[in-house]
């Protein structure tokens, strides 16, 4: 067990590249590729968390799951499909005024783009997430991914849905209107989404080196903690990169946060169903903490 703690994260992000790479070279679907390692990676961590939890008591429902399912279900089933047949069309749209650019980086090998496109991703997503812990408006959406006071890994999906949007317009629809080739986003989504599935995990997983380079559920915790001193850091999306740049990466360490949550609840509806807290952001008493 010790070993596949350790190399459970590896592992599956090297499985997610190699499908992605098989279906690439075969004119398989990259896509499901991807997807079915994800699903594997995501099953794998919740069955193991019901079975060597890294904290016993994160097991336990706190009037919570429901929100945490209901939200991956929206976000699966509507945000995600609206997102990716939509995105192009805005970019088709500002195309009409701007012109078509050349294709980023084209000419240069894959590895090159898929390195460049990762990097410039993760950028985005840092700052969007950094903004979210700084501006009111975007920390009452923020507030239901961090009302949680437990971490496990269904907790990855507890996303507001126009955060959701934010990032991904911040993030990737500029890299679509810049001409990155589809194969190159979709080798980046490889890269990355395994690290997000094992994120949140309530899990002892053993990273060593890793934590320097991805943004692993070890550094992650401290990113949920309640205090808000140790919780402004580590905003990496997948890779740690942009916070050791910016000054915000905060090693693993030996412990975990005492207390997991929201830094102050104010009037945020943090008990609430989930579609209260998601409407609760057109709510005249929003944003006040």
């Amino acid at each position: 067990m010790s070993l596949l703690l350790t190399l459970l994260l590896p592992v599956s992000v090297l499985a997610s590249l190699g499908a992605f790479a098989w279906a690439r070279a075969s004119g398989g679907s990259m896509e499901l590729a991807v997807l079915g390692t994800s699903l594997v990676t995501l099953g794998t961590a919740l069955w193991l968390e019901r079975r060597h939890p890294y904290h016993p008591d994160w097991n336990r429902p706190r009037g919570d799951a429901a929100t945490d399912w209901l939200s991956f279900a929206v976000l699966a089933g509507a945000v995600q499909p609206l997102l990716k047949w939509g995105s192009p069309l805005v970019v088709l749209a500002v195309y009409q005024w701007t012109g078509k650019p050349a294709g980023f980086l084209s000419g240069q090998p894959f590895a090159v783009q898929l390195l460049a496109v990762a990097l410039l991703a993760e950028l985005g997503k840092y700052w969007v997430h950094r903004w979210h812990h700084s501006v009111p408006a975007l920390w009452w959406l923020h507030a239901l991914h961090h009302g949680s006071e437990r971490l496990y890994t269904l907790n990855n999906f507890r996303v507001h849905p126009l955060e959701y949007a934010i990032k991904h317009t911040l993030s990737l629809l500029p890299l679509m209107w810049w001409g990155v080739p589809a194969d190159v986003l979709l080798g980046y989504v490889a890269l990355t989404q395994p690290v997000q599935m094992l994120q949140h995990a309530n899990l002892p997983l053993r990273h060593g080196w890793l934590n320097h380079v991805f943004s692993t559920n070890a550094l992650h915790r401290w990113h949920h903690s309640g205090l808000r001193h140790e919780g402004d850091c580590n905003f990496g999306s997948a890779l740690v990169v942009w916070d050791k740049v910016f000054g915000t990466y905060r090693p693993a360490g030996q412990q975990a946060p005492a207390r997991i949550g929201l830094y102050s609840v104010g009037s945020y509806p943090a008990n609430q169903p989930f579609f209260r807290q998601v409407l609760s952001m057109f709510q005249p008493a929003c944003c006040r903490t």
